[in-house]
Order: C-alpha cells, then structure tokens, then sequence
C-alpha cells in the first residue's frame, strides 16, 4: 500500500505541475490565429513544453500503477491531483481557500488511504 501511495503522489505531482505549467502557458498565447508566426509562437512556448513534460512523464508513471495494482487501487488514487493543485494554488497563485474546502481535501486523503488498503 505505501508503495503505491508514494507513486501516486509522484504521479499527482508531475500531472498538477504539468496543469500549473499549462496555465503559465495559456498567459503568453496570444489570440488564436491560424498563421506561422502564431504556429511557431506555440511551440517554442517553454512553458507549454514543460507542461508536456511533465504530463507525459506524469502518464507514463500512470501506466506503471496501472501494471502493477488492481484498477480499483489506482484509479481513486488520481484524486491526489486535486489536494496537490489546490495547494499550488495556494503557493504559487496566492488564491485563497476556504475551511471548506480544506475539508474536502482532508476527506479524498482520507478515502485515498482507506482505498489504497
């Protein structure tokens, strides 16, 4: 169980981080345009590369959950995503989070847990 707690929390970290990367990315796209110049602006957008990175590096520890833990181990432990974003939304997007909410994360940690037994 630990083991695929810790691997699930490093998955959840390199998917969120991939969703932070993105929305930097979103920042410095312009208007949709279907020019080179727009074309060549989007893909040599670093930010929307390390979102790549990070999601497909994110994917391919998914799979090895996938491999080796029963479908119903895994796939609750995807909801590690959420308290991880919710936290680099408080860091690194200064937004404010409600007791509620903090509730809610305690209460998917909780299930994560009990699941992953």
């Amino acid at each position: 169980m630990l083991r695929l707690l810790i691997l699930s929390i490093i998955q959840a970290i390199f998917f969120s981080g991939g969703q932070v990367l993105l929305k930097f990315a979103t920042g410095r796209i312009t208007r949709l345009q279907w020019t080179w110049a727009w074309w060549s602006d989007l893909l040599t957008n670093w930010w929307l590369l390390g979102s790549g990175l990070c999601m497909a590096t994110g994917t391919i520890l998914w799979m090895y959950i996938l491999k080796h833990w029963p479908f119903s181990q895994a796939y609750p432990m995807l909801s590690l995503s959420y308290i991880i974003s919710m936290i680099a939304a408080m860091l690194i997007f200064h937004e404010q989070i409600s007791l509620v909410r903090w509730v809610g994360v305690l209460l998917i940690l909780t299930g994560c847990v009990l699941v992953a037994r």
